[in-house]
């Protein structure tokens, strides 16, 4: 049995992200498996883009965002590789429909109250002067927008490319095509079992989201993980120009259903998704063709608010969120066992995952986490609680 410093099981993208700290830090010794080819498509970190952004609603996530930009910074320098693109970004809320909906808990003044706490600079649009700046919207008067100059896109399957070379070029071991059927408390180590034999760690990061407590299985611990089956949508717009990232912003639309929107990137299409309120699946029952009925919901958005957003379907697809009950991130070791850390994105920690690499590292190597994590602890009561109510952020 071969025996390594640290592996990593799932390289998507905080699993990539903590084998490129991991490896600058250990150097050879260090070993990412993933039970798929890279750039796969089965989970949650697919796809050209993701919104980066400030704007959080909670403050234990801003107190992670200006420090995220600092750590995809560093990952750039390093690889010479542009992964941020800025774009500004919007919040926009539809206060008539959220108040008709009873969702108006996520509103614009929750964003103002943690961008004040935070020193963060911010402007607040009323609906005409949205459309204003922005004549791509349509909009019926009741809306109210957040513009923060410093959101934009972190290219997805770049960034976790990016990350598994760096990790390779510090000496780290690639295996695709493995998949992990267990990891087991070894004494002070682990062992790490696959088709292909049983390796031994000093340490282990299970970041395999949706696979998570197939992974556990067998250290005693399984968490109450909500898997959900979410969807995008690429439009292939006639008006390039008006969409291109340097004259339309990313968005956010709090309204009946909350939407988010990227400009032309990736693809030469717009894109657009629902947050959350897919159907519940499991990883291996999921199905890949994408809800007929978002599609035309996503259709709908579309020609009454930015029409010119739309134009031929380019394709839509699926992704999954794999999101506890409060909806938070899980980035703890297991407790009795601390050489196993575990690490949970809840559907929104992609933007984050540069910072989470070095977080993950920190814990398994037994440091005092470099920022704040203790919100998000594996032994919180909505972890541990059988009674704790979902409350899922739409």
């Amino acid at each position: 049995m071969s025996r390594h410093r640290a592996v990593v099981v799932g390289l998507g993208g905080l699993g990539s992200a903590a084998l490129h700290r991991l490896a600058t830090e250990l150097g050879p010794g260090v070993l990412g498996i993933e039970q798929f080819d890279l750039g796969h498509h089965r989970g949650a970190s697919q796809d050209h883009s993701r919104i980066i952004r400030l704007a959080q609603h909670q403050a234990e996530y801003a107190a992670l965002a200006a420090p995220a930009y600092q750590a995809w910074a560093e990952v750039e320098a390093e690889s010479g590789q542009r992964i941020v693109t800025r774009t500004g970004g919007l919040v926009i809320e539809d206060r008539d429909a959220r108040r008709a909906t009873d969702t108006g808990s996520r509103n614009i003044e929750g964003y103002t109250a943690v961008f004040d706490r935070f020193g963060v600079a911010y402007e607040l649009l009323d609906a005409q002067e949205l459309v204003d700046r922005w004549p791509q919207f349509r909009v019926g008067g009741s809306e109210q927008a957040l513009y923060q100059s410093e959101s934009g896109i972190v290219d997805a399957a770049r960034a976790n490319a990016v990350h598994v070379a760096l990790a390779r070029a510090h000496g780290a071991e690639v295996r695709t095509r493995t998949p992990v059927r267990a990891v087991r408390p070894d004494g002070a180590g682990v062992a790490v079992v696959t088709d292909d034999g049983t390796v031994l760690a000093d340490r282990v990061v299970v970041a395999a989201d949706a696979w998570t407590n197939q992974v556990l299985a067998e250290s005693g611990v399984r968490l109450p993980l909500t898997v959900l089956r979410e969807q995008v949508t690429y439009y292939a717009t006639p008006h390039l120009a008006e969409f291109a990232p340097e004259r339309f912003p990313v968005f956010m639309w709090h309204g009946h259903h909350n939407f988010y929107g990227v400009p032309v990137y990736g693809e030469v299409a717009t894109k657009l998704g629902q947050h959350m309120g897919g159907d519940e699946t499991t990883a291996d029952d999921r199905s890949f063709e994408p809800d007929p009925v978002r599609r035309a919901r996503y259709a709908e958005f579309v020609a009454r608010h930015i029409p010119r957003f739309g134009g031929p379907e380019l394709y839509s697809k699926t992704c999954l969120y794999t999101v506890p009950p409060d909806q938070g991130f899980v980035l703890d070791r297991l407790p009795g066992h601390p050489q196993i850390v575990v690490a949970i994105g809840a559907g929104h920690a992609f933007k984050f995952a540069a910072l989470i690499g070095g977080l993950l590292a920190d814990l398994a190597l037994d440091r005092e986490p470099a920022h704040p994590i203790d919100r998000f602890t594996i032994t919180r009561p909505a972890l541990t609680d059988p009674a704790f109510p979902r409350s899922f952020h739409v």
